[in-house]
Protein backbone atom coordinates (compact mmCIF):
# COMPACT_ATOMS: atom_id res chain seq x y z
CA UNK A 1 0.00 0.00 0.00
CA UNK A 2 1.55 3.40 -1.11
CA UNK A 3 0.13 6.54 1.02
CA UNK A 4 0.32 8.39 -2.03
CA UNK A 5 -2.14 7.13 -3.81
CA UNK A 6 -5.47 8.85 -3.01
CA UNK A 7 -7.22 8.18 -6.38
CA UNK A 8 -7.73 5.53 -9.02
CA UNK A 9 -5.65 7.49 -11.27
CA UNK A 10 -2.94 7.33 -8.35
CA UNK A 11 -3.73 3.20 -8.74
CA UNK A 12 -3.04 2.84 -12.33
CA UNK A 13 0.27 4.88 -12.08
CA UNK A 14 1.74 2.67 -9.70
CA UNK A 15 0.36 0.05 -11.41
CA UNK A 16 2.44 1.51 -14.51
CA UNK A 17 5.65 1.88 -12.62
CA UNK A 18 5.14 -1.13 -11.31
CA UNK A 19 4.96 -3.36 -14.36
CA UNK A 20 3.81 -2.15 -17.27
CA UNK A 21 3.71 -5.17 -19.38
CA UNK A 22 1.39 -7.30 -17.23
CA UNK A 23 -2.10 -7.92 -18.15
CA UNK A 24 -4.33 -6.30 -16.26
CA UNK A 25 -8.00 -5.99 -18.38
CA UNK A 26 -9.10 -9.30 -20.41
CA UNK A 27 -12.75 -8.97 -21.41
CA UNK A 28 -14.49 -11.38 -23.19
CA UNK A 29 -18.20 -10.96 -24.98
CA UNK A 30 -19.79 -14.50 -25.15
CA UNK A 31 -22.52 -12.77 -27.01
CA UNK A 32 -19.93 -12.34 -29.89
CA UNK A 33 -16.90 -14.48 -29.19
CA UNK A 34 -14.36 -11.57 -29.01
CA UNK A 35 -11.75 -10.89 -26.72
CA UNK A 36 -9.47 -8.29 -25.97
CA UNK A 37 -6.45 -8.58 -23.55
CA UNK A 38 -4.93 -4.78 -22.28
CA UNK A 39 -1.76 -5.02 -20.45
CA UNK A 40 -1.16 -1.97 -17.94
CA UNK A 41 0.30 -0.10 -20.31
CA UNK A 42 -1.89 -0.21 -22.99
CA UNK A 43 -4.64 0.12 -20.78
CA UNK A 44 -2.90 3.54 -19.28
CA UNK A 45 -2.40 4.38 -22.86
CA UNK A 46 -6.50 4.48 -23.63
CA UNK A 47 -7.05 6.38 -20.25
CA UNK A 48 -4.53 9.02 -21.65
CA UNK A 49 -5.67 9.61 -24.42
CA UNK A 50 -9.55 9.44 -23.36
CA UNK A 51 -8.67 11.77 -20.68
CA UNK A 52 -6.90 14.20 -23.25
CA UNK A 53 -10.22 14.07 -25.50
CA UNK A 54 -12.65 14.53 -22.05
CA UNK A 55 -10.79 17.36 -20.94
CA UNK A 56 -9.30 19.06 -23.90
CA UNK A 57 -12.27 18.44 -26.84
CA UNK A 58 -15.23 18.24 -24.33
CA UNK A 59 -14.00 20.41 -22.08
CA UNK A 60 -14.65 18.88 -19.13
CA UNK A 61 -12.75 19.29 -15.54
CA UNK A 62 -13.14 18.96 -11.78
CA UNK A 63 -16.26 18.25 -10.46
CA UNK A 64 -18.23 18.30 -14.29
CA UNK A 65 -20.71 14.85 -14.66
CA UNK A 66 -20.13 12.41 -16.80
CA UNK A 67 -22.83 10.18 -17.34
CA UNK A 68 -21.99 6.63 -18.72
CA UNK A 69 -24.48 4.94 -20.12
CA UNK A 70 -22.30 1.54 -21.30
CA UNK A 71 -22.33 -2.10 -19.69
CA UNK A 72 -19.58 -4.02 -18.14
CA UNK A 73 -16.92 -3.38 -21.05
CA UNK A 74 -13.23 -2.59 -20.89
CA UNK A 75 -14.18 0.96 -23.20
CA UNK A 76 -16.09 1.52 -20.05
CA UNK A 77 -13.38 0.55 -17.54
CA UNK A 78 -11.06 3.11 -19.49
CA UNK A 79 -13.29 5.72 -18.84
CA UNK A 80 -14.06 5.57 -15.65
CA UNK A 81 -9.97 5.76 -14.86
CA UNK A 82 -10.44 8.88 -17.81
CA UNK A 83 -13.15 10.70 -15.49
CA UNK A 84 -10.74 10.08 -12.21
CA UNK A 85 -7.30 11.25 -13.94
CA UNK A 86 -9.24 14.72 -15.38
CA UNK A 87 -11.10 14.76 -12.16
CA UNK A 88 -14.86 14.37 -13.35
CA UNK A 89 -17.72 12.74 -11.57
CA UNK A 90 -18.39 9.13 -13.06
CA UNK A 91 -22.03 8.77 -12.90
CA UNK A 92 -22.55 4.84 -13.87
CA UNK A 93 -25.99 4.94 -15.09
CA UNK A 94 -26.69 8.39 -14.32
CA UNK A 95 -29.54 10.80 -15.51
CA UNK A 96 -28.03 12.43 -19.19
CA UNK A 97 -30.35 15.23 -18.49
CA UNK A 98 -28.40 16.27 -15.30
CA UNK A 99 -24.86 15.81 -16.92
CA UNK A 100 -22.30 18.10 -18.90
CA UNK A 101 -21.32 15.11 -20.65
CA UNK A 102 -22.98 11.84 -21.90
CA UNK A 103 -20.97 8.84 -23.26
CA UNK A 104 -23.33 6.34 -24.38
CA UNK A 105 -23.11 2.41 -25.65
CA UNK A 106 -25.32 2.03 -29.06
CA UNK A 107 -28.01 0.50 -26.93
CA UNK A 108 -28.63 4.45 -25.02
CA UNK A 109 -28.33 6.59 -27.64
CA UNK A 110 -31.61 7.26 -27.27
CA UNK A 111 -31.87 8.09 -23.93
CA UNK A 112 -28.42 10.24 -24.14
CA UNK A 113 -29.82 12.46 -26.46
CA UNK A 114 -31.57 14.36 -23.03
CA UNK A 115 -27.74 15.58 -22.23
CA UNK A 116 -27.92 19.38 -23.40
CA UNK A 117 -23.59 19.00 -23.21
CA UNK A 118 -21.04 17.14 -25.01
CA UNK A 119 -22.32 13.56 -26.33
CA UNK A 120 -20.09 10.41 -26.84
CA UNK A 121 -21.56 7.23 -28.76
CA UNK A 122 -19.23 3.86 -28.37
CA UNK A 123 -20.19 1.29 -30.86
CA UNK A 124 -18.57 -1.29 -28.21
CA UNK A 125 -17.65 -3.62 -31.40
CA UNK A 126 -14.55 -5.57 -31.37
CA UNK A 127 -11.14 -3.99 -31.47
CA UNK A 128 -13.09 -0.76 -30.62
CA UNK A 129 -14.06 -0.23 -34.50
CA UNK A 130 -16.32 2.75 -35.30
CA UNK A 131 -19.94 3.08 -35.61
CA UNK A 132 -20.40 2.24 -39.58
CA UNK A 133 -22.70 5.52 -39.66
CA UNK A 134 -21.89 7.85 -36.58
CA UNK A 135 -25.50 8.10 -35.04
CA UNK A 136 -26.71 12.18 -35.38
CA UNK A 137 -25.20 14.56 -32.63
CA UNK A 138 -22.83 12.34 -31.15
CA UNK A 139 -19.11 12.64 -31.85
CA UNK A 140 -17.59 8.73 -32.24
CA UNK A 141 -15.15 7.84 -29.63
CA UNK A 142 -13.23 5.28 -32.15
CA UNK A 143 -13.10 8.25 -34.58
CA UNK A 144 -11.95 11.07 -32.39
CA UNK A 145 -9.92 8.62 -29.56
CA UNK A 146 -7.00 7.78 -31.83
CA UNK A 147 -5.48 11.48 -32.58
CA UNK A 148 -5.15 12.62 -29.01
CA UNK A 149 -2.16 12.45 -27.03
CA UNK A 150 -0.54 9.90 -25.35
CA UNK A 151 0.73 11.44 -22.17
CA UNK A 152 -2.05 13.32 -20.14
CA UNK A 153 -1.75 16.16 -17.41
CA UNK A 154 -4.72 17.63 -15.92
CA UNK A 155 -5.18 21.59 -15.82
CA UNK A 156 -6.12 21.38 -12.37
CA UNK A 157 -5.07 19.04 -9.48
CA UNK A 158 -7.54 16.27 -8.35
CA UNK A 159 -8.93 16.21 -4.63
CA UNK A 160 -8.60 12.70 -3.40
CA UNK A 161 -12.04 14.37 -1.24
CA UNK A 162 -13.72 15.43 -4.09
CA UNK A 163 -16.72 13.41 -5.37
CA UNK A 164 -15.81 11.02 -8.45
CA UNK A 165 -18.09 8.54 -8.61
CA UNK A 166 -22.07 7.96 -8.69
CA UNK A 167 -22.99 4.41 -8.62
CA UNK A 168 -26.80 2.87 -7.62
CA UNK A 169 -27.82 6.56 -5.80
CA UNK A 170 -24.30 6.48 -3.58
CA UNK A 171 -21.51 8.85 -4.30
CA UNK A 172 -17.80 8.36 -3.20
CA UNK A 173 -14.64 10.45 -3.50
CA UNK A 174 -11.85 9.57 -5.06
CA UNK A 175 -10.18 8.24 -1.63
CA UNK A 176 -13.36 6.69 -0.88
CA UNK A 177 -13.04 4.43 -3.94
CA UNK A 178 -9.51 3.28 -3.23
CA UNK A 179 -10.33 2.66 0.45
CA UNK A 180 -12.99 0.82 -0.74
CA UNK A 181 -11.21 -1.12 -3.53
CA UNK A 182 -8.22 -1.93 -1.01
CA UNK A 183 -10.75 -3.12 1.72
CA UNK A 184 -12.59 -5.45 -0.55
CA UNK A 185 -9.86 -6.90 -2.12
CA UNK A 186 -9.05 -9.36 0.19
CA UNK A 187 -12.88 -10.74 0.38
CA UNK A 188 -12.36 -10.88 -3.23
CA UNK A 189 -9.68 -13.44 -3.17
CA UNK A 190 -7.23 -10.85 -4.63
CA UNK A 191 -4.05 -11.56 -2.28
CA UNK A 192 -1.38 -9.26 -4.93
CA UNK A 193 0.46 -9.67 -8.20
CA UNK A 194 -0.83 -12.81 -9.66
CA UNK A 195 -4.21 -13.09 -8.43
CA UNK A 196 -6.64 -12.88 -11.28
CA UNK A 197 -10.52 -12.30 -10.73
CA UNK A 198 -13.01 -13.61 -13.16
CA UNK A 199 -16.24 -11.35 -12.68
CA UNK A 200 -19.08 -11.42 -14.62
CA UNK A 201 -20.86 -8.73 -12.69
CA UNK A 202 -22.78 -6.07 -13.96
CA UNK A 203 -20.84 -2.31 -13.62
CA UNK A 204 -24.57 -1.20 -12.54
CA UNK A 205 -23.26 -0.96 -8.51
CA UNK A 206 -20.19 -0.38 -6.57
CA UNK A 207 -19.96 -4.63 -6.09
CA UNK A 208 -19.93 -5.05 -9.67
CA UNK A 209 -16.90 -1.81 -10.30
CA UNK A 210 -14.80 -3.05 -7.34
CA UNK A 211 -14.68 -6.63 -8.69
CA UNK A 212 -14.51 -5.58 -12.31
CA UNK A 213 -12.14 -2.71 -11.99
CA UNK A 214 -11.20 -1.24 -8.85
CA UNK A 215 -10.47 -3.86 -6.58
CA UNK A 216 -7.81 -5.86 -9.11
CA UNK A 217 -6.36 -2.66 -9.95
CA UNK A 218 -5.50 -1.38 -6.23
CA UNK A 219 -4.38 -4.87 -5.14
CA UNK A 220 -1.85 -4.93 -8.12
CA UNK A 221 -3.65 -7.81 -9.49
CA UNK A 222 -5.46 -8.10 -12.69
CA UNK A 223 -9.31 -8.64 -14.08
CA UNK A 224 -10.82 -11.18 -16.59
CA UNK A 225 -14.42 -9.20 -17.26
CA UNK A 226 -16.89 -11.35 -18.91
CA UNK A 227 -19.94 -9.52 -20.27
CA UNK A 228 -23.18 -12.09 -21.42
CA UNK A 229 -21.34 -15.41 -19.37
CA UNK A 230 -24.76 -17.08 -19.61
CA UNK A 231 -23.99 -18.13 -23.14
CA UNK A 232 -20.90 -20.29 -21.79
CA UNK A 233 -21.52 -23.71 -20.71
CA UNK A 234 -20.22 -24.85 -17.45
CA UNK A 235 -17.48 -26.92 -19.19
CA UNK A 236 -16.44 -23.93 -21.30
CA UNK A 237 -16.38 -21.58 -18.28
CA UNK A 238 -14.23 -24.38 -16.03
CA UNK A 239 -11.81 -24.34 -19.76
CA UNK A 240 -12.21 -20.55 -19.48
CA UNK A 241 -10.88 -20.41 -16.04
CA UNK A 242 -8.16 -22.97 -16.48
CA UNK A 243 -6.72 -20.68 -19.72
CA UNK A 244 -6.60 -17.27 -18.55
CA UNK A 245 -5.30 -19.25 -15.08
CA UNK A 246 -8.12 -17.35 -12.85
CA UNK A 247 -7.58 -17.76 -8.94
CA UNK A 248 -10.96 -16.17 -7.80
CA UNK A 249 -14.28 -15.42 -9.50
CA UNK A 250 -17.40 -12.72 -8.96
CA UNK A 251 -20.83 -13.80 -10.53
Amino acid sequence: MNATERTPADLLSSALAADPGRPLVTFYDDATGERVELSVATFANWVAKTANLLQGDLAAGPGDRVALLLPAHWQTAVWLLACASVGAVADVGGDPGAADVVVSGPDALQAARACSGERVALALRPLGGRFPQPPEGFADYAVEVPGQGDAFAPFAPVDPEDPALIVAGAEYSAAEVVERARADAPALGLTGPGSRLLSALSYDTWEGLSAGLYAPLAAGASVVLCRNLGHLSEDALAKRIESERVTATAR
